[in-house]
């Protein structure tokens, strides 16, 4: 006996669905607070967010967080928050265009030892949300010019070695501007060439 299947309805999927002015004018640069501007080496994070048919996922909101230049996170659960980079946000949020891609304007974030002595890659976290998806995903986008060489407890969760590539930004010229440097990092939603997601 045939099952017949039927596409996931709106409350099956995350909701609810953001129009575009859910994301303000700006919100996706953290390098400003008021009047005050971010330290450190600044780069734009982009990338594109597609399916496993390289088809474009429209709408998507993504948000960041991540430590300033210093490796300190202006969040009261950093013990070291009150010597955070007051011209730092930590936080952005951005959607993706018709063809799927997205824009951060950002620092370098810094290195880091956790509280329990283990030391952290540079690295930003990643949360999407949209139409089709069932949870919130969450990822984490690393930064190193030997990613084979990283150690970093996030990253030996995956123990696929042959895709842990996927958790890593890549140099994009494309994008680099004056005293800006340029990363891309394309997210895969389903497939073969899945990006890795992480627990909440």
């Amino acid at each position: 006996m045939s099952r017949k299947t039927t596409p996931p309805l709106a409350n099956f999927t995350v909701g609810p669905f953001f129009p575009p002015h859910f994301v303000e004018a700006g919100c996706n640069d953290l390098t400003r607070v008021g009047t005050e501007s971010a330290k450190g080496k600044r780069i734009v994070l982009t990338g594109r967010v597609t399916d496993s048919e390289n088809e474009p996922a429209i709408n998507v909101i993504l948000e960041i967080w991540q430590a300033d230049a210093n490796g300190v996170f202006r969040h009261p659960v950093d013990p070291r928050s009150a010597r955070a980079d007051p011209g730092f946000s930590g936080w952005g949020r951005a959607f993706t265009d018709q063809q799927g891609r997205y824009r951060f304007t950002t620092v370098m974030p810094g290195a880091y030892v956790a509280e329990n002595g283990v030391p952290r890659c540079p690295h930003i976290n990643l949360m999407m949300l949209g139409s089709g998806i069932m949870r919130r995903l969450i990822t984490t986008v690393f930064f190193a010019e030997r990613p084979e060489s990283v150690s970093d407890p996030v990253l030996e969760c995956v123990e696929d070695m042959t895709t842990r590539p996927r958790l890593f930004a890549v140099r994009d010229t494309t994008f680099d501007a004056e005293g800006v440097q340029a990363f891309r990092f394309d997210i895969v939603l389903r497939g073969e060439c899945e990006t890795p997601f992480f627990l909440d």
